[in-house]
């Protein structure tokens, strides 16, 4: 009976919808309701003032009454439900999947998920900038100054002199400085310690990253430096010296600039002793006593950068304007 119902239903409401338009089936919609409520007014009035309700021939009765407007209030309320079009099952789902779909994901919900992967970049980021450092300057092929003024020598590595104060500008230095502007200044490094925390003139000792470029590594392979050994730091010296021997079996950089029987190539040792005050380095600490054989050349050094006035090397420890006092003459 149900399914009977159902498809007179439809097909009434089809019916309607084809001889009519959607407009027409509104209105006719709207005056079958009106018609429901008027009559079920009236069979309310009936049961309770028979009298107030139009009068059929001699009878008064209640019952008359109320059998008259209930069955108009039955009949119009059925013509309304009729021409009430039901929903298809298609739309039935579709509602159904979009209230579900609201309900396991609220806009609050999203906007967690939202926030929680931002945050997880902003967290990435962050470990990916970790320990890296704005160089500032870069002073020669293996030393670099950084954000905060901090002086950073290379590990394991040794470019040919550009600023010595007792030496003149060597083969391939400037090479070596210019290759090393190019791979780190104005870029952010990132540093790696290995055992010393500064060499004897107070620079921090590290190996230097940028981005995957391994630049100590890089500057040796390609011919821009040599291999310098120096205990204790020694994590990658096994690596630096097979660079080296790459770089000299292939003739590249320095190893094809600067080789000759007048100028033999070697690797350089840890001590070198300025004798002269040519280009002398004033504007950071880089020298001490124990870089100058005489006491002679300690002062000129000492005097050629200020004096006590500006004694940037403590030269001169107790500021008698005499440096290095404990040095021969």
């Amino acid at each position: 009976m149900g399914n009977e119902s159902y498809r007179w239903r439809r097909a009434l409401c089809y019916t309607a919808k084809k001889g009519r338009g959607k407009e027409e089936i509104i209105i006719m919609d709207t005056i079958f309701f009106l018609l429901t409520f008027l009559a079920f007014i009236g069979f309310v009035v009936g049961l309770i003032k028979p009298k107030k309700v139009i009068r059929w021939g001699k009878s008064k009765t209640r019952k008359r009454v109320v059998l008259t407007y209930g069955i108009a209030t039955l009949i119009f309320f059925i013509l309304f439900a009729v021409t009430t079009p039901p929903k298809t099952e298609t739309e039935t789902k579709s509602l159904t999947q979009e209230e579900q779909s609201l309900q396991t994901q609220s806009p609050s919900t999203q906007g967690e998920e939202v926030k929680s992967e931002e945050g997880q970049k902003t967290q990435e980021q962050l470990l990916s900038e970790e320990n890296t450092y704005l160089v500032t300057k870069v002073i020669d092929g293996d030393t670099i100054t950084i954000e905060g003024g901090q002086i950073i020598r290379y590990i394991g590595i040794d470019t040919p002199e550009t600023v010595h104060p007792s030496k003149p500008v060597e083969c391939f230095g400037k090479e070596a400085s210019n290759k090393n502007k190019e791979l780190v200044e104005g870029k952010k490094v990132k540093l790696e310690k290995d055992i010393s925390e500064t060499d004897k003139y107070g620079r921090l000792l590290r190996y230097v990253w940028i981005g995957d470029i391994f630049v100590n590594d890089y500057l040796v392979k390609q011919g821009y430096a040599y291999a310098y050994t120096y205990p204790p730091d020694v994590k990658y010296s096994d690596q630096f010296v097979k660079a080296q021997q790459e770089a000299k079996d292939n003739n590249r950089g320095l190893w094809m600039s600067c080789q000759s029987p007048q100028e033999p190539i070697s690797t350089p040792t840890p001590a070198q002793t300025p004798t002269t005050t040519e280009g002398i380095i004033c504007s950071y600490n880089v020298y001490n006593c124990s870089d100058f054989p005489t006491h002679n050349e300690a002062q000129k050094v000492f005097e050629q950068c200020g004096g006590i006035n500006n004694d940037i090397h403590k030269l001169d420890s107790d500021k008698d304007g005499i440096a290095c006092e404990s040095l021969p003459k």
